[in-house]
């Protein structure tokens, strides 16, 4: 199919708005909507100031709740029945446990991430909208290019399946929560990380 593309600024409201206008000018209904857009940022615990905290939560936490609020309308006119409208949000398995790496607000923009799935799902269940999320462990990525360029076989050794993750791997799972089949699913994290945080 066409893909269009908007760039835009999630990490702030207006950005969040622009966008929605965009889609409404094109689309008269959302039927899925993904929270892909996130940052990271890593620094000693010493070191760790605002300016990390800033860029990372506004991108990971509020650009997701801002662009789906926007969204909402437009998801709503996509939901049928027995068909909900989907929104899936990225999060990490970085918000599931402790992680390695010092990266403090990625870590807590994550479990936030998933938290607020949960309650995006209980509000939005009854206008026909599921709300789940997938927490990937280790996949090739720009926010990952150092730790696998400098760690991969820490990584890789940390994972009972003895790999990193492969696009098929996330591919499967969005399209399952997409799809009719994941039409009764709400308010779920389903990790895919190969068992690395078992």
């Amino acid at each position: 199919g066409e893909c269009i593309a908007f760039p835009t600024d999630l990490s702030n409201e207006d950005g969040a708005k622009q966008l929605a206008k965009q889609i409404g000018e094109r689309e008269t209904a959302v039927h899925i909507l993904v929270n892909n857009a996130g940052n990271n940022w890593g620094a000693p615990f010493e070191e760790y100031d605002e300016k990390a905290w800033e860029r990372v939560l506004s991108l990971n936490v509020k650009g997701m709740f801002h662009l789906t609020r926007e969204l909402a309308p437009l998801l709503r006119k996509g939901a049928r029945t027995g068909d909900p409208a989907r929104i899936i949000n990225i999060g990490s398995i970085d918000g599931l446990h402790v992680p390695p790496y010092e990266t403090y607000a990625y870590s807590a923009s994550k479990a936030a991430v998933h938290h607020m799935t949960c309650v995006l799902a209980k509000k939005l269940g009854p206008d026909g909208i599921t709300v789940n999320a997938v927490a990937p462990g280790y996949f090739e990525s720009t926010m990952t290019k150092w730790l696998l360029e400098n760690e991969r076989d820490l990584v890789v050794g940390r994972c009972p399946l003895g790999r990193i993750g492969e696009q098929e791997d996330m591919a499967g799972v969005a399209i399952y929560l997409a799809s009719r089949a994941g039409a009764y699913v709400n308010g779920e994290v389903i990790r895919v990380d190969g068992g690395t945080i078992l």
